[in-house]
């Protein structure tokens, strides 16, 4: 497994250390995005500058995105195999569930491409639908 983890940081350029690979743990065995307070405060021993320049590492060289899900508070996912974070052909949608917090990309469903102005340079477009997730639905 650490293998593994050691193999998905060099494919990205990142230096391998036994932060960053805790991190990239932790965000693989999660479906919902997490900001960096629910990393700091999962990861007890280690400070809050050392997890916020992970997530930037992480998010410089394509390993997760971050996602304004209008919670004021930036949530992290990784990005899907051969993302390369580029406005023309990587977006997808997230959904934000207003009853359990959680922030879910669906990266099955494609935001269409937004055709500009001339002379506009689109650098992000995020797309985060609102309502109730399917686990909330089914405890009502």
């Amino acid at each position: 497994m650490i293998k593994d983890l050691e193999q998905t940081l060099k494919a990205h350029h990142i230096k391998p250390t036994a932060m960053r690979l805790l991190v990239l743990e932790y965000l693989m065995g999660r479906e919902a995005a997490v900001s960096l307070t629910d990393l700091y405060q999962d990861f007890e021993k280690s400070d809050r500058t050392t997890i916020y320049r992970t997530l930037k590492a992480f998010e410089d060289n394509g390993l997760v995105h971050s996602i304004d899900d209008g919670t004021g508070v930036p949530k992290y996912a990784l990005c899907e195999e051969g993302c390369k974070c580029e406005i023309e052909r990587d977006l997808h949608l997230h959904f934000h569930c207003r009853v359990c917090g959680q922030t879910k990309c669906m990266t099955s469903y494609k935001i269409p491409e937004v055709e500009l102005p001339p002379k506009y340079v689109p650098e992000e477009a995020n797309l985060v639908v609102k309502g109730v997730c399917d686990n909330c639905s089914e405890n009502k």
